[in-house]
């Protein structure tokens, strides 16, 4: 069965053609620039064949029809005609409370996830348009939404509610609902596979580091507990996103500049994070080399990402009542040594004998970075979000069901 998997952002559309169950990628690409100069294609089949168009991609549907295009062209496609198509999955990142899991995309639920679009409304409209162009260009394909918040629907009232009035709850569903669900699905089924245990018997903390960071608690299969909350903003410090901060000190801030909601957001989403702190970038890679040659600020930025991820790691041991298995993932986690490093150094408390000589050697590898007599085993696991959303297609779709 021939899958593709669609994430859509903002002026960006990645995606993968599948060959499912086998797994396969048959092609991959990313379509760049929407709605922007120096838009452009770039993309790999399988065979190692790569190229990369440039032109003027207007919106989402105009780019999806490109990529539709290319998946069928004699040359570079992977498919001899589009019928050859049977699924298509999407990425979609906030479904509030109305999707405990992977839902088969019907009018409703179109409906349920614009309803959703105050809660994620820089995330949900591009997720939306790439099923908006799907829906025209491919009426008769079966299409599923694969939700980031999906996974943690699992967590208790206690974990999710924050401590404000329960009336606005009720009123607009403020509560916790967290992100990256197809990745801690992902790398926490496959932790329980590398140390060939049951995943329901098993307690684990997931690390999702990238420009966009968080941290979850699963217990016996489920996230009990995860740092991003109704937003993506909260939690862990970020490329650009201030993760927690006292709610008082934002009232501040917007009173002494006489800023409004708008910019405020801008300023937490946009300028903050590492960013902020540093003054230099969003990219780790960059403020290493800037504390290497003694800039305070990177250094500073540095620690204060690092000390976030070992205070949520020390946390979340505590909710669970002890942890198994402490799982790196993400762009940072799987191949920034140094961070793992730090994040890892006077765990010794937790029953974590981390081998620093094996972590600095290794980077992007499926890797156990504990020595053998480790009563927590620390690991590395490179995510695969896109093949989550394509499996759930293929069951969805398989199995007729409306949701997984």
């Amino acid at each position: 069965m021939k899958i593709i998997v669609l994430n859509c952002g903002s002026s960006s559309i990645k995606y993968q053609l599948f060959d499912m169950p086998s797994a396969e990628v048959i092609a991959k690409g990313l379509v760049d620039k929407i709605g922007l100069k120096g838009a452009s294609i770039k993309h790999k089949r399988n065979d190692g064949l790569e190229f990369k168009v440039e032109g003027e991609i207007l919106d989402h549907q105009t780019g999806i029809e490109y990529v539709l295009g290319i998946l069928i062209h004699p040359q570079y496609g992977s498919l001899k005609n589009i019928k050859e198509v049977d699924a298509v999955g999407h990425r979609v990142v906030h479904a509030g409370e109305k999707f405990g899991g992977s839902v088969r995309i019907k009018p409703e639920v179109i409906q349920a996830l614009e309803e959703c679009i105050d809660l994620a409304p820089l995330h949900n409209p591009p997720n939306l348009e790439g099923i908006y162009a799907i829906t025209r260009l491919l009426p008769e394909v079966p299409q599923a939404g694969v939700f980031d918040t999906a996974f943690h629907q699992t967590m208790p009232e206690y974990s999710y509610l924050y401590g404000l009035p329960y009336s606005l709850y009720e009123k607009y569903k403020i509560r916790r609902y967290g992100f990256h669900g197809s990745s801690h699905k992902f790398v926490s089924r496959r932790a329980a596979e590398i140390l060939g245990k049951d995943l329901k018997e098993l307690k684990i903390i997931t690390c999702h580091l990238g420009n966009g960071a968080s941290i979850a608690a699963i217990k016996n299969g489920k996230s009990i507990d995860t740092s991003m909350g109704m937003t993506p903003i909260e939690g862990l410090i970020m490329g650009t996103r201030s993760g927690d901060v006292d709610a008082g000190a934002l009232l501040h801030i917007a009173n002494k500049e006489g800023i409004g909601i708008q910019t405020l957001n801008t300023l937490i989403n946009k300028f903050s994070g590492v960013l902020g702190i540093s003054g230099i970038s969003s990219d780790m890679r960059d403020l290493e080399i800037a504390a290497a040659e003694g800039n305070h600020r990177a250094a500073l930025a540095l620690k204060m990402y690092q000390y976030r991820v070992k205070k949520y790691i020390g946390a979340y041991a505590a909710a669970m009542g002890g942890v198994d298995a402490i799982v790196f993932t993400g762009g940072i986690g799987e191949n920034d040594f140094n961070t793992r490093k730090e994040v890892m150094t006077d765990m010794e408390w937790l029953g974590v004998d981390f081998d620093f000589e094996k972590n600095d050697q290794l980077k992007g590898k499926e890797v156990i970075l504990t020595r053998p007599a480790s009563k927590v085993t620390v690991m590395v696991v490179p995510t695969n979000e896109e093949l989550v959303i394509a499996a759930d297609t293929y069951q969805i779709v398989t199995k007729n069901l409306d949701m997984v």
